[in-house]
């Protein structure tokens, strides 16, 4: 069987155990050789300790371990019988913030570590708000140290609050929540029986579980092109590089860029230069073509139909790593991307950005030590790049301070195209996640969402079919319009007679229903009615993406579970969906022959046992504050 690669990093603050917890994984999983438990017993034997010191596994300068925190990333590799893992250990204290960058910068997932004593720090929002910005798509909070504070739920649930609450700021599409202890190994491998009260997987369960393999971008076709290979006496030249994007097969049409002449792949090497018929993202390979085309390091090759952009003006986010030199307006440096260098000056300085609060200081005139910020560019010649939140690899760059030679500063390009618009990019983009269309302009409306006669929200019910969701929300609607609050009930059944009429119930066709649903939602949500959604929506994957659509336009959404037993559901089965189901007649029906997958963290989960749908309809708007 064919493992696939996870790349995590670890983040938080200084003494929240990070290290320890990789060690921990590291042990119990039993991926330490015995040469490596040696020396683990021997140095923490000679260190005064009575038992290893797993934090030993990954510290591994001399003044890591003589001041016992992590300054450099160190890297480990292990792997289980479902995954491979690359495990980059990053530093907490906060001169080292710019290793952290380095260490999430290729990483798919981030475990952000909080001690349960002190809860969410700076640190904790520096580091979850760096990882959201450099693209990590998966974000664990794993809440350590809950020895300490006597395994208490509420603790837990303080915390996850309070992160969850500043993550609705943040791009994430993942969101998950962990009590552990990374010293005694709880829940970190094994469960733990101090905390029955959490109902979710081990750290290495949920690690082996995640969802990775839709983040890779195989759309957008780019060879940034490192190395040109021409061997002794062949007249044939390939090109080398690591694949940024996209497929490469053999007969496909490219263009090389930025000449703009266009050829065709021939062959395909792999590592060891073996032949192989196709090539995809991540992969180091070379690449020969049917014609003789001038192309030489720093060029890309991509599809003549999806090119990159070629600009000389360009906004991006950055990262100041320097302690000696400051941001500003006017500045000059050298800028590299992923196989290209020029010149740059950065012409503007937009707008700093408050960690704490992610509110833009635009009065600000500088950035320093750590501070992250928004800029304008300008390059001396046009540089091909793709926004960041597209391609991690064309849409990254670091800044070089030229007459000291040292990285002052890691930058991730925003969508900066000719004709494109701030509403564009940040209102359209960023909240559906989709590329905008070149010739399609976001419109901004003159009515400010404050304006409107009261500020509109989404609920969201999800639960099997028969669970009662639409009872309760045609009975939420009811009480809210009583009530004086404009409500709009969205029941799947009454769309699909229109909006998703053409729609049937495949994987992808319910993965489109629930985007166009949370769409009109989030438009009713944005005009200030209360949007009630009754929908199945079996998938944790396609919720999380509606709670960020909300989450991208700052719009409140709460997600409800009615949790009614599917025994219950069958027993009610009020349109003899399940009859059908059971004799086959309706296939990958949810619950019997297609999963539910519930809830982690819903906002409010309801049971049969909680009164008729008036009752549970009033406790509804009671908990989630709709109550005039």
């Amino acid at each position: 069987m064919r493992r696939n690669l996870l790349r995590l990093a670890t983040a938080g603050s200084v003494d929240d155990g990070k290290s320890t917890l990789i060690g921990r994984l590291l042990f119990d999983s039993k991926s330490l050789f015995t040469d490596q438990l040696d020396a683990l017993e021997r140095v923490s034997l000679a260190r005064g300790s009575g038992q290893p010191d797993l934090a030993l596994v990954t510290d591994g300068l001399r003044a890591e371990r003589e001041q016992g925190i992590t300054i450099d990333v160190a890297y480990r590799y292990f792997t289980t019988p479902r995954r491979k893992f690359i495990i980059a250990d990053t530093p907490g204290h906060v001169q080292y913030t710019r290793n952290m960058v380095t260490g999430a910068s290729t990483a798919d997932l981030a475990l952000i570590l909080v001690d349960a004593r002190k809860g969410v720090s700076e640190q904790t929002r520096r580091h979850a708000f760096l990882s959201s910005l450099l693209g990590v798509g998966h974000l664990v909070l794993c809440v350590n140290k809950m020895d300490l504070v006597d395994w208490s739920e509420q603790r837990f649930e303080e915390i996850r609050s309070e992160f969850a609450d500043f993550a609705t700021k943040l791009d994430v599409g993942d969101l998950s929540f962990l009590p552990l202890s990374a010293l005694h190994g709880d829940n970190v491998v094994d469960m733990s029986e101090h905390t029955p009260w959490y109902p979710g997987p081990t750290l290495l369960r949920h690690l082996e579980e995640v969802h990775i393999a839709s983040d890779r971008n195989l759309i957008d076709t780019r060879l940034p092109v490192q190395y040109v290979i021409r061997p002794h006496g062949e007249s044939q030249r390939s090109y080398a590089g690591t694949i940024a994007g996209g497929i490469f097969k053999p007969g496909d049409e490219v263009v090389a860029l930025p000449s703009g002449r266009t050829s065709h792949v021939t062959e395909i090497w792999g590592p060891g230069g073996s032949k192989i018929d196709e090539a995809f993202a991540g992969m180091a390979v070379s690449l020969t073509l049917d014609d003789e085309i001038d192309i030489g390091r720093g060029d890309m090759l991509a599809r003549p139909g999806n090119q990159p952009h070629q600009d000389r003006e360009i906004d991006a986010m950055v990262c100041w790593f320097s302690d000696t030199a400051q941001l500003r307006a006017g500045n000059d440096y050298s800028i590299r991307t992923a196989t290209q260098n020029s010149k740059v000056r950065v012409t503007e300085l937009d707008y700093r950005l408050d960690v704490n609060t992610l509110h833009r200081q635009t009065e600000a005139d500088q950035l320093a030590l750590n501070d992250i910020g928004r800029v304008t560019l300008h390059t001396r010649q046009p540089i091909m790049f793709d926004p960041y939140r597209d391609n991690r690899a064309t849409g990254s760059f670091i800044l070089v301070d030229e007459t000291t030679n040292q990285t002052v500063a890691a930058g991730m390009i925003t969508a900066r195209t000719p004709g494109l618009t701030e509403a564009t990019s940040d209102r359209g983009h960023r909240a559906t996640g989709r590329r905008p269309r070149a010739n399609v302009v976001w419109h901004n409306s003159a009515v400010e969402r404050t304006q409107r006669l009261s500020e509109g929200a989404t609920i969201w019910l999800t639960g099997l079919s028969g669970s009662g969701k639409s009872s309760i929300a045609v009975e939420l609607e009811r009480q809210l319009i009583a009530s004086g609050r404009p409500a709009y009930l969205l029941d799947g059944d009454n769309l699909r007679h229109g909006l998703t009429s053409n729609l049937g119930f495949t994987d992808e066709d319910r993965r489109e229903n629930i985007r166009r649903v949370s769409e009109t939602a989030a438009l009713f949500a944005d005009a200030g009615t209360i949007a009630i959604v009754s929908l199945i929506s079996p998938f944790r994957e396609q919720r999380r993406d509606a709670r960020k659509l909300h989450a991208g336009k700052h719009l409140p959404f709460h997600e409800i579970f009615v949790d009614t037993p599917l025994e219950e559901c069958e027993l009610r089965d009020p349109k003899g969906l399940y009859k059908r189901a059971r004799s086959g007649e309706l296939p990958e029906f949810t619950g019997i022959s297609s999963p539910y997958e519930r809830p982690e963290y819903a906002e409010l989960t309801i049971t049969p046992d909680q009164g008729t749908p008036a009752d549970v309809a009033l406790r509804i708007r009671t908990e989630l504050g709709f109550i005039s």
